[in-house]
Formats: structure tokens, C-alpha cells, sequence
């Protein structure tokens, strides 16, 4: 519609959907989005620095100069600051320059990284950039980073799979991409960081074909990573492989450069991916992509001086979804808002990798996600408004894998349990999850923090000692009811999610059960089905203590299944009858009575593990 506003500027009436999907979505406006290219070899090393807007084609404008000529530098921004690091002059640096992105000028020094080297890759969030690899004289594995707020040296973050240099480097506001290289052979590998955390990169997968000397552009979900020699500077590709950042799997060829070449410069605006210059035989061309759609690019403009360059912008996804100044708070993702269940299905006693998703607000079937990293039964699962994690599983694991609810795609590493165990659930708010409980009987409670990556740390301790529990939450407590230990367990207790101590006493099941399931709304919880395949539905009121009530019933009685919901409607899928089912049922959390029939998994599923970004603990 042609009021609201459009890609390319921000007048218009506002709203409040459009907001939330361009802002979710990444697509906000770009007008102010800037693409900087800074120094290179034309052949002769140059200190010159120009700039596009990436909204609107055309040539570049001279920007101003970086305070020395270089060559090989790597290239970050946030929404104010643009960073060049490293390079050679031709002797090799640990410098690092910095320009305000819409003022023009000369640039400033920074710091230095913690080595000099050229050839690295670089990228960043809008706090943080990192420097990846590089080479002086040896291929490099350090990755460090700096705070672009300030300026000063680099610190040390971690270090690569192996040593690389030539490497591209995108991302997303949370997770940075390193793809290709050369180690010192040109080379297909794909991997990763947490950009808030320190520590060492992880596989991710592997580009359509080997390349180094690449550059990548990227939206706050996609990373386009094209361009580069596929023999370490002989033979020079056009390629354009796209992965979505927050899953891992291998690259897809999706689009064509019009220039082949290497040390090209990037830019993006979260919808536009830019590759500027490009050497040997140096050119000034910029080409274009739409990176959510790949394709043949088109004609852009040229650089002021032909030359291999890096670039930065302001707006590429790793910026708060890309675009140009302070994030707005996002609509809610809890109280009914959140709509997407996430359930890993299994056939107890086998494992599987599949996981299905389905939307609670509409009837239907579910559909493929995508897979986990290795196969897991009687895992437990925990989540946010963004993330969902699987935790432990048979037999005695202590992994912790995760996704992103908005993303499609196969799941990634997040860190360990303090113990191995299965038959664990969880419990979550907006920023903590918590796993209770599990096989050996034990009544461990430990805890993550979403938004960073991790080994759990302890939390307390159950009043009993259990597995098989069924589990919920509002945005303060989290409740664990019954579970097996020599016999069913009716004991109902609870914690506070933001603090750390034991669990208190709550009340009792209608009768003593294990393998039953939770889920709730923020102010009432449910229990479904459990051992001897009951179809028996209970609540309590989650803000007080006491006995549950009956609820009604299930379509069919059963155990070992998932319970989700969006704060009004729960879902329960799968299970054993005792036939592993495919059903998934629904009820109205906030009234009482019988579950109704919702649809089917795409396979039967018993012991699974499943969330919704919608749960009672989301506020």
C-alpha cells in the first residue's frame, strides 16, 4: 500500500503490523544506508576511502582517506562507526581506523588488533566487531574483537577450526558467519560465533564449492557469500552461495556476480547485498543483489578508483535487523502472541534428528523445521520468545542444542547440563531456562541464559527426587509436577525462574503419574495423560499454591508426549496409546473441558520434546 512506508524511504501512516513484520522481518527502511569502501591495490596501494548510498544506484562519492595506504583490510560498522583493520602497506599492520559513517573526512586511529595481518575477515553486531584469521607471514587462527563505541586494542575472543586467511566474514545481531578461505589451500568451510560470548568458532557447514578471497553480504537472517578465487588467485568465480544464519547446514548456489573476481568490497542494507571493485586486473564495478532472492545481479555504478577493497555499511543485518537507528521494543512474543511450536519428534526407544513445527492459532497438520545435530529421545525442551532449546536426552547425554523459532533450518551447539540425564523437562521465561530433574532419580535444577551460549549452571534442587515430570510456567515461577521414582510421584513443587535456590512444596496431583506433560497460559497451568494412559487433563492456578482440579479430558489417553501453547490455546502432540500417534489435540486453557481434535505430526512421535514462542512465561 502506498501510504505506508517503503523500502526505500520512512514517510507514510504508520501501522502497527507493518512495523513488526518489516522490523521482524528484516526489511525496515534503508534511506540512510551507507556502503564505505575503504583503501586497496589499484595496482598501486591506496589510502582512499568512498561511499554509495545502497538504496539508490550510482556511482560512488570520494569519502576521504584512511591515515595510511593499505591493502587487504578487514571491514566493520555499526550504526555510527565504520572499522578498517589490519593490512599491509606494504608492511603488514595491527591498525585499525575508524570513520563516522554519515559525515565525510579522513579517518581516526582506533587501536590495533592483538597481531598485524592482512587478509581477515571482518564483521560485527551493533556493539561488538570481530577480526577473524588473516595472514603475516603464517595463515592466522586468532579472532579478536573490540568495542566500537570506544576505541582502544583489540581483546582476544577465540580462535578459528584451523588457521585461515582470505576468509568472508557476515552477520546476524547475534551470530557472526566466517565462509571459505584459504588454510593456505582454498577451502569450503563454513563456520561460526556467538558475537556476545568469547570463545572458539563452530563448523556450520560447507560452500557449494572451495573459494577464499570471498566477500559476503547479509540480512539479519541470510548471509550471501559470493566472488573469490577457487585456486588461491588464478582462477576466479562469480558464484553467490546464501545460508540462513541461525540454522547450520551447507551453502546454495542461488545467484550470479557480473564481475569474477577477488578482494571484492561488501555492503548490504538487509535487502540489497553489494560486491564493489575486485581484483586482479582491477575493476570499479558495483552489482547488486536482492539477497532474499538471489538471482542474476545488477549493474550498481563504479568506485571512484578502480582496486580490490573492503567494505562496511550501516544497516547490514547484523544491525538490529538492518536499518538505520534505534530498534523499536518488538510486539509481544508471549501472552497469545507467540504462535509457533517447535516439537523434535522420536519413536522411544529410537532417536531421530527430524523436527516438526506447526502455528497454534490455526488448525492443520505440522510441517518439517528442520533437523537436529545428533538424534535424541526423552530430551527435554525449554525456550524463549526467540530460542529453543533441546537439553539431555538417552542415554545420560548432557547436550544442549538450540534454533530460532522465526527460522527454519537444523539445529546448532549451545553448551552442556551440568550432569548427563534424560527424562528431564523444562521451565523458561523470557531470558532463563531451567531443566529439572531426570534418569538416576536426581533433583538437579540447572539453568541457562538465552541469549548467549553455554555450559548450564546449577540452580537447586527439587523436593524430590525424579524423572518423567510434566512441566509450565508463568513469567515468574516455573512448575514441575509428578515424575518416577520407584513408583509415580504426586508431589507438585515450584521455583522463582529470575533467582537461584531450591524448589518449594506446591500441592499434589489429582493421583500420582509420570510421563505426563505441561503446558499453561501465565496464569494457569495444565497436566496431561501420563502412565497408564490416562486421558485425565488437570490445572492449578500458578500464582498460588494447592491441589490440582480436573479438567477434562484427551481425545485418547496417553504418555510421552509434548504440551504447548500460545497463552490461550494448549496443544498436546504425539505420544504412546500404547501405539506411538501422530495426534495433536487442543483445549482453551482459560475455560475447562475436553481436548478437540487440531491435527497431526508428520510422523508419529513418543518421548519428543517441544516449545512454543508463545508460552505462559513470555510476557
Amino acid at each position: 500500500m502506498a501510504n505506508y512506508p517503503q523500502l526505500d524511504n520512512a514517510r507514510g501512516v504508520w501501522n502497527m503490523k507493518e512495523v513488526y513484520d518489516a522490523v521482524m522481518g528484516g526489511y525496515w527502511p534503508n534511506a540512510l544506508s551507507r556502503g564505505v569502501f575503504g583503501g586497496g591495490q589499484a595496482p598501486t596501494i591506496v589510502n582512499t576511502t568512498d561511499y554509495v548510498t545502497i538504496a539508490s544506484a550510482g556511482d560512488a562519492t570520494d569519502f576521504g582517506d584512511l591515515t595510511a595506504v593499505s591493502t587487504g583490510k578487514a571491514g566493520a560498522s555499526s550504526f555510527t562507526r565504520c572499522l578498517f583493520a589490519g593490512g599491509e602497506t606494504p608492511t603488514v599492520q595491527a591498525g585499525i581506523d575508524y570513520f563516522t559513517v554519515m559525515s565525510t573526512g579522513n579517518a581516526a586511529d582506533f587501536g590495533d588488533t592483538t597481531d598485524s595481518r592482512r587478509k581477515s575477515g571482518g564483521t560485527s553486531n551493533s556493539t561488538r566487531a570481530l577480526f577473524a584469521g588473516g595472514l603475516d607471514p603464517t595463515v592466522k587462527n586468532v579472532i579478536d574483537y573490540v568495542t566500537m563505541a570506544s576505541t582502544g586494542n583489540a581483546t582476544d575472543f577465540g580462535d578459528l577450526l584451523a588457521a585461515n586467511q582470505a576468509t568472508s566474514a557476515s552477520s546476524s545481531p547475534t551470530r557472526a558467519i566466517f565462509g571459505g578461505g584459504a588454510a593456505p589451500g582454498s577451502v569450503n568451510v563454513i563456520q561460526f560465533v556467538e558475537i556476545a560470548t568469547t570463545g572458539n568458532s563452530v563448523d556450520f557447514g560447507d560452500l557449494s564449492a572451495v573459494r577464499d578471497s570471498t566477500a559476503a553480504c547479509s540480512s539479519s537472517t541470510r548471509s550471501a557469500i559470493g566472488s573469490g578465487s577457487t585456486d588461491v588467485g588464478s582462477t576466479f568465480t562469480n558464484t553467490v552461495d546464501y545460508i540462513t544464519i541461525a540454522s547450520q547446514g551447507n551453502g546454495i548456489d542461488y545467484a550470479d556476480l557480473i564481475v569474477a573476481k577477488q578482494m571484492r568490497g561488501n555492503a548490504s542494507n538487509s535487502v540489497r547485498g553489494l560486491w564493489a571493485g575486485g581484483a586482479p586486473s582491477e575493476t570499479a564495478v558495483i552489482d547488486y543483489i536482492t539477497i532474499a532472492v538471489g538471482g542474476t545481479a545488477a549493474d550498481f555504478g563504479d568506485l571512484t578508483v578502480a582496486r580490490g577493497t573492503a567494505g562496511a555499511s550501516n544497516t547490514h543485518g547484523g544491525l538490529n535487523d538492518g536499518y538505520q537507528g534505534t530498534r523499536i521494543t518488538p510486539l509481544p512474543q508471549g501472552a497469545g502472541a507467540g504462535q509457533r511450536t517447535v516439537h523434535a519428534t522420536s519413536t522411544s526407544p529410537s532417536s531421530t534428528t527430524n523436527v516438526d513445527f506447526f502455528t497454534i492459532s490455526t488448525l492443520g497438520n505440522a510441517s518439517k523445521f528442520g533437523d537436529l545435530i545428533t538424534a535424541r529421545h526423552n530430551s527435554g525442551g525449554m525456550g524463549s520468545a526467540i530460542r529453543w532449546l533441546i537439553q539431555g536426552g538417552a542415554t545420560g547425554s548432557t547436550d544442549i542444542q538450540y534454533t530460532e523459532f522465526a527460522t527454519l533450518g537444523n539445529f546448532a551447539d549451545f553448551g552442556d547440563l551440568t550432569d548427563g540425564r534424560a527424562y528431564t523437562t523444562g521451565v523458561s521465561s523470557a531470558t532463563r531456562g531451567c531443566s529439572g530433574g531426570g534418569d538416576g532419580y536426581v533433583n538437579i535444577i540447572d539453568y541457562v541464559t538465552f541469549a548467549s551460549v553455554g555450559n548450564a549452571t546449577d540452580f537447586g534442587d527439587r523436593t524430590i527426587t525424579a524423572s518423567c515430570m510434566g512441566s509450565f510456567e508463568s513469567t515468574t515461577r516455573g512448575v514441575f509436577g509428578g515424575g518416577y521414582n520407584a513408583g509415580e510421584k504426586e508431589e507438585i513443587d515450584y521455583i522463582t525462574i529470575a533467582s537461584t535456590g531450591n524448589a518449594t512444596d506446591f500441592g499434589d496431583l489429582i493421583a500420582a503419574n509420570e510421563s505426563l506433560t505441561g503446558l499453561g497460559s501465565s496464569t494457569r497451568g495444565v497436566f496431561g495423560g501420563g502412565v497408564g494412559k490416562t486421558n485425565v487433563i488437570q490445572y492449578v492456578t500458578i500464582s498460588s499454591t494447592g491441589d490440582a482440579s480436573d479438567f477434562g479430558d484427551l481425545t485418547t489417553g496417553r504418555d510421552n508426549f509434548v504440551g504447548t501453547s500460545n497463552g490461550t490455546r494448549g496443544c498436546f502432540s504425539g505420544g504412546r496409546t500404547p501405539s506411538i500417534i501422530n495426534t495433536i489435540d487442543y483445549i482453551t486453557i482459560g475455560s475447562t473441558g475436553n481436548a478437540t481434535d487440531f491435527g497431526d505430526l508428520t510422523a508419529a512421535s513418543s518421548a519428543g520434546a517441544g516449545e512454543s514462542n508463545g508460552h505462559g512465561g513470555l510476557s
